[in-house]
């Protein structure tokens, strides 16, 4: 089995942001009106090529009761027509907000959208009202900038784990060009 090492990064002030502003083009929509369906779509877009596993046999009531809950918001990143990625925000206890899920459809990867998606996404959270700390996960089955984006954007690492188990997987894939 291969060793997979998780991060846990966090944010504790939106000063901390370094955004990239450059959005090449992407026009990013939250999900105002939750459509699960739509997210089990994303979940399978853009979480393939990571082996997001954790939700393929979830159910239509499991779907439905993740997405349309009030501690989860969604945001869809477009270009040229096409979805390019998304990220899920989820309110945690003690006001934190976690990037549950993060990431740029396979075709999308390359092109300099995942440090301007991120930095939206960062935004997003502290734009919650009540937002104290902004935290998020990755691994090294993710993109292998990963990491580096999100230290890019401000985000520094707090916590990381190492286990031995093929099977591992982490919600956010990380996905990002610096």
């Amino acid at each position: 089995m291969n060793e997979v090492t998780t991060y846990y990064l966090e944010m504790k002030s939106p000063s901390s942001l370094k955004a990239k502003e450059d959005a090449n083009g992407l026009r990013i929509y939250e999900c105002e009106i939750k459509q699960y369906q739509f997210n089990k779509f994303l979940y399978q877009l853009v979480g393939e090529s990571w082996k997001w596993i954790d939700k393929l046999k979830w159910t239509d009531d499991q779907w439905r009761s993740f997405v349309e809950n009030d501690n989860l918001r969604t945001w869809v990143a477009y270009y040229k027509g096409s979805p390019v990625g998304y990220y899920e925000l989820q309110r945690q206890k003690g006001d934190d907000v976690e990037i549950a899920y993060f990431g740029l459809a396979p075709k999308f990867i390359g092109h300099g959208f995942g440090g301007y998606l991120l930095s939206q996404a960062i935004k997003s959270a502290w734009s919650w009202d009540g937002t104290t700390r902004v935290w998020v996960h990755t691994c090294t089955l993710d993109h292998s900038n990963a990491l580096r984006n999100y230290e890019a954007r401000g985000m520094t690492v707090y916590h990381t784990t190492t286990a031995n188990n093929a099977l591992h997987r982490t919600p956010a894939s990380g996905v990002g060009e610096l």
